[in-house]
C-alpha cells in the first residue's frame, strides 16, 4: 500500500509558531481521477519561507486565505508530475509551485495564485529552489522593479540574512549602490559584510539602531527593502532621504504577533520626505521570469552572486525546519529534501 504522508494545521499558533502546532498525518494513496486542467504530482523539495506563517493565522488575519485546522500545510516546492491533464505540463517534468506539505497532491496550475513554472533542462532541481527560486525573483523585482536603484544610492535591507534579503543586498551591490545590511548576531552579520558584500551590517540585537543606521547613512538612505516591519521600518523612516522609495516585502517582526503589522509612527515624514511606499508580491511580474532569471545566471557565473541554502533531509524534520526560520537556526534559503 502507498501511503500519502502530510503535514496538517493542528492549532493556530499563539505568538511564536511551535512544532506542536502541526500534526503528521498518513493515508492510504490511491490514484485519483483528473480532471481537465489538473496535474497529479509528487513532492520533492519543500522551502519554509516566512510568509506561510501568515496563513496559519485565523482567516481575517490572513493574506491569500488561512489554512483550516487539519488541512496540510501549503508551501513553494519543487514537484515532479506523476500524470496530467493539463497541456502545458506533461509526465516527468519538474516544476515549482505552492504545493501541500505532503507526498501527493493533485493541483490546478491555472487557478494559482503563485504561478506554476517548469524547471528548466538545465537547472538543477536545488537550484530551482534556491538560486532561481521565488524568493530570489521577489529580491529582483522588489529592488529592480519598485525600488529602482541607481549607481552611487545607499541601500538597506532589512533581515539580510535571509533568503530574500541576501539576494537584494547583493543585487543592490550590482546595481552599484551601497548597502546597509541588517540582521541578528555577530556571525550573520560578518557573513553580510565578507561574503555579500554589505559595506555596513548592523546586528539589531545588540546595537542601538537608530543610532546605528544615522552613522551609517549620513546622507540618508534611498531605498528601504523592507522585509521585517517594527521597530526597523520606524528606525529606516526617519533615516530617508528625499523622493526615497521604501519596498515592502515582508513585516517578519509581526509574523508572530496578534496584532496587525503597524506602519510609521508619524506620516507627515513620509509626506514631507516625498517617500513613496510600495507593497508587491513577486507573481505581479511572471511574465518577466524568464529575463530575470537569465540575469540572475549570469550574475552567478560570473561570480557576482552567491548562493547559500540549509538543506535538510527528511519529510519528518519539516515543522522543526520551519520552526528554526523564527528562531535564526538556519544559514540562508532553507528548503527540505523529502
Amino acid at each position: 500500500m502507498t501511503l500519502n504522508r502530510s503535514w496538517v494545521l493542528a492549532q493556530r499558533p499563539e505568538g511564536t509558531v511551535r512544532a506542536s502546532d502541526f500534526a503528521y498525518r498518513e493515508q492510504a494513496f490511491d490514484m485519483p481521477a483528473l480532471q481537465e486542467g489538473d496535474i497529479l504530482v509528487r513532492t520533492r523539495i519543500i522551502s519554509c519561507a516566512p510568509t506561510i506563517r501568515n496563513w496559519l493565522n485565523p482567516p481575517e488575519r490572513s493574506y491569500r486565505g488561512a489554512i483550516g485546522i487539519g488541512d496540510p500545510i501549503r508551501g513553494m516546492a519543487a514537484v515532479e508530475v506523476l500524470a496530467s491533464r493539463h497541456p502545458r505540463f506533461a509526465e516527468g517534468q519538474w516544476l515549482t509551485a505552492v504545493a501541500p506539505w505532503q507526498d501527493f497532491a493533485v493541483l490546478r496550475p491555472d487557478e494559482a495564485a503563485v504561478p506554476v513554472t517548469p524547471i528548466e533542462a538545465w537547472m538543477d532541481p536545488v537550484d530551482a529552489m534556491t538560486l532561481y527560486s521565488p524568493n530570489s525573483l521577489t529580491a529582483y523585482f522588489g529592488l529592480f522593479a519598485v525600488g529602482e536603484p541607481k549607481p552611487g544610492m545607499t541601500v538597506l535591507v532589512s533581515g539580510a540574512a535571509g533568503s530574500v534579503g541576501a539576494m537584494a543586498c547583493q543585487m543592490a551591490r550590482i546595481a552599484g549602490c551601497r548597502v546597509i545590511a541588517v540582521a541578528g548576531g555577530p556571525e550573520k552579520c560578518r557573513w553580510l559584510k565578507e561574503d555579500v558584500g554589505a559595506e555596513v551590517a548592523i546586528d539589531y540585537r545588540s546595537a542601538d539602531l537608530p543610532s546605528a543606521l544615522k552613522h551609517a547613512s549620513p546622507d540618508g538612505i534611498n531605498i528601504f527593502f523592507d522585509n521585517v516591519g517594527g521597530d526597523v521600518l520606524q528606525a529606516a523612516v526617519d533615516r530617508m532621504a528625499p523622493h526615497g522609495r521604501i519596498v515592502l516585502c515582508g513585516q517578519l517582526a509581526a509574523y508572530d504577533s496578534n496584532e496587525p503589522a503597524a506602519g510609521p509612527r508619524d506620516m507627515m515624514k513620509l509626506v514631507y520626505g516625498r517617500i513613496r511606499m510600495q507593497g508587491f508580491v513577486v507573481g505581479d511580474y511572471a511574465d518577466d521570469y524568464a529575463s530575470a532569471i537569465a540575469s540572475i545566471r549570469q550574475w552567478e557565473a560570473e561570480g557576482r552572486l552567491r548562493n547559500r541554502y540549509d538543506m535538510r533531509d527528511g519529510f519528518e524534520r519539516i515543522p522543526n525546519a520551519f520552526v528554526d526560520i523564527f528562531n535564526g537556526r538556519n544559514a540562508g534559503t532553507l528548503i527540505v529534501r523529502i
